[in-house]
């Protein structure tokens, strides 16, 4: 991984005076006037935090930056370990089949809106797998996540079967939520997802709170064995909203084991980055509250994954959060409702030729992980995968009308529920005079 891809900074001590900008010709946000980089280099760096001695110098220390050691110094027990490359073939594999997976339901998706299957505004998640992929894959299933409106791959990122989203899509009983959530709040508390969210930034607190009950169990309750991390999910277009700030305040203060994880797909609906926020580079806002900040290239699944290693690792350790930008790109609009006519034709083209499954397609032929075979297995495997959830979900009942008022008062009986005990929203007259349910 190189220094361009990847930076580390700690924060600065207050006598600093010297910036790290760069120069107007390398800005970070012109990918038309820049030269990509490789997408899968022949060795990573292992990016490392040093150690301050007090508390003043770990909330003060001086900068530092990627420490460049190959990442050899652990072999896995497999016997498909190459010493210079970054996964073992089950790892790539299981990379692989998840991305793919994102990639295939998404598509599906658009069919099934454009069918008129799924209603209200569907976000999709295409070309930025390698985000999901490369952190979630890394959890144990009592990690939490917290999502945003784009939250569909998430969810199956942490495991919640294919047919339980697609039928939460569709609206029906079978769906992770009961068909109450739809595909803005996708939840499974079996699989810790704490939610997609519609409103931007709304999701950070909950995850903030999710980061603080672990650290609570850890310490006050004594339950040593929880060494629980959050990892909040969220855009650009979130990091000047004022729960960004706030919660990386109280995450730093309190050295809560969560990853703040920006999705910087470089367009907030339709409000390009460069226009909307004084510092385009969002990394650097990790130190000004006291935590790491590493900006690293969101289109590369192994630069994400090693990056998420260390970020996840350190929060497991009790040494507290980081503020990861993973500079990505979607290759829809911003919903299925968007026609995507403001982006520039020629920057989606960029993107499109550093598509992150294709790369780590190569990455694994040309290394002798995989062959295409296997590849392709692998593809035909998820898509009988998502054929069957389709049908699972088309097939599944619609909510009845009493379930309407559950899950929405603490204490329904104070307008749920009648003085007979049924909930009012059985009775045939208590919809007259609206829409039909």
């Amino acid at each position: 991984m190189t220094a361009a891809a990847t930076k580390i900074i700690q924060p600065l001590p207050l006598n600093f005076t010297n910036t790290t900008a760069r120069s107007p010709d390398k800005a970070l946000f012109h990918p038309l006037k820049t030269t990509p980089s490789s997408s899968f280099p022949a060795s990573t760096h292992k990016l490392r935090l040093t150690k301050p001695n007090s508390t003043l110098a770990r909330r003060r220390s001086t900068a530092v930056f990627a420490v460049s050691d190959v990442v050899q110094e652990k072999k896995p027990k497999s016997n498909t370990f190459h010493p210079n490359l970054l996964i073992t073939k089950e790892e790539g594999l299981e990379l692989y089949e998840d991305m793919i997976l994102g990639r295939s339901f998404e598509d599906m998706c658009a069919q099934m809106y454009y069918r008129g299957k799924m209603f209200g505004f569907v976000h999709l998640y295409n070309g930025q797998e390698a985000v999901s992929t490369g952190f979630i894959k890394l959890l144990k299933n009592e990690d939490c996540i917290v999502s945003t409106y784009r939250d569909h791959v998430h969810a199956l990122s942490k495991g919640v079967p294919a047919r339980a989203v697609m039928s939460e899509l569709f609206g029906k009983t079978t769906g992770c939520c009961r068909g109450q959530g739809g595909s803005m709040h996708m939840f499974s508390k079996e699989h810790n997802v704490l939610g997609g969210f519609a409103f931007i930034g709304e999701g950070i607190p909950v995850a903030t709170g999710a980061a603080f009950t672990s650290k609570y169990r850890r310490e006050v309750l004594k339950e040593g064995d929880c060494d629980h991390v959050t990892l909040a999910f969220f855009g650009d277009g979130t990091c000047n909203n004022g729960q960004f700030f706030e919660c990386l305040n109280m995450a730093a203060l309190w050295k809560l084991p969560i990853v703040f994880v920006v999705e910087n797909n470089l367009w907030a609906i339709g409000m390009s980055h460069l226009r909307a926020t004084s510092d385009p580079e969002i990394w650097k806002k990790g130190p000004a509250f006291g935590m790491p900040g590493v900006h690293v290239d969101g289109m590369d699944v192994l630069k994400v994954r090693e990056v998420a290693k260390e970020a996840i690792s350190r929060a497991r350790r009790g040494e507290g959060p980081t503020l990861v930008e993973c500079e990505t790109y979607r290759f829809r609009g911003h919903s299925l409702a968007d026609p995507d006519e403001l982006r520039d034709p020629s920057e989606k083209a960029h993107y499109a030729a550093r598509d992150p499954i294709t790369a780590l397609k190569k990455y694994m032929v040309e290394n002798n992980l995989a062959s295409e075979a296997e590849l392709k297995a692998i593809e035909k495997k998820i898509d009988e995968v998502v054929e069957e959830a389709v049908e699972f979900a088309d097939s599944s009942p619609h909510p009845g009308r009493s379930q309407l008022l559950e899950n929405v008062f603490a204490d329904p009986r104070g307008f749920g529920i009648g003085p007979d005990g049924k909930y009012r929203c059985e009775d045939p007259k208590f919809t007259e005079g609206t829409a039909h349910v």
